[in-house]
């Protein structure tokens, strides 16, 4: 994976997929590609945090890659392996009241319940979502999109690493 210096000079297409698997967001990932060269990494993730206010449509499709909490991510990619990194507070033991909580959760607003789960246990995920479920729809999309933009600026640094 690229330092600073090879993020800013390597050519787009290499690093498109890479940012992809940061955050599924194709307008993002051309912004963060046209803002190039960053004089370092904090300008990165300002960069980041700026164009990381998607549209509700986005949001959706961003979270779509993403596992449910709780569960392991399909695929062998460099996005399971962050995916498995950023739950591994959520242990097993809880994996029943996670799946109901997921499924009153995709029952409510008609998506996954997406966290930014690092450092997080799993009873904590389980306060989260349930604080969450009292939010409207459109208003549970901008927590999402916060969310987002957080687990974004973690897979950047680790890009960056």
């Amino acid at each position: 994976m690229p330092d600073l210096e090879g993020f800013n000079s390597a050519p787009a297409a290499e690093l498109r997929p890479l940012l992809t698997e940061c955050l599924a967001a194709p307008r993002w990932v051309d912004a963060l590609l046209a803002g190039r060269p960053y004089a370092d990494v904090d300008a990165l993730l300002a960069a980041s945090d700026r164009f990381a206010d998607l549209s509700d449509d986005e949001v959706v499709t961003a979270i779509s890659g993403h596992p449910r909490i709780g569960q392991k991510a399909s695929g062998g990619g460099v996005s399971a392996k962050w995916s498995a990194d950023e739950q591994s507070g959520v242990t097993a033991s809880l994996a029943d009241r996670l799946l109901a909580a997921n499924a009153a959760y995709e029952d409510r607003f008609g998506h996954i319940y997406l966290v930014c789960a690092t450092g997080l246990t799993g009873e904590e995920v389980l306060d989260d979502l349930a604080a969450r479920m009292g939010n409207p729809p459109d208003a549970e999309l901008r927590v999402v999109n916060r969310e987002l933009a957080k687990i974004a600026a973690l897979r950047l640094r680790k890009v960056l690493a």
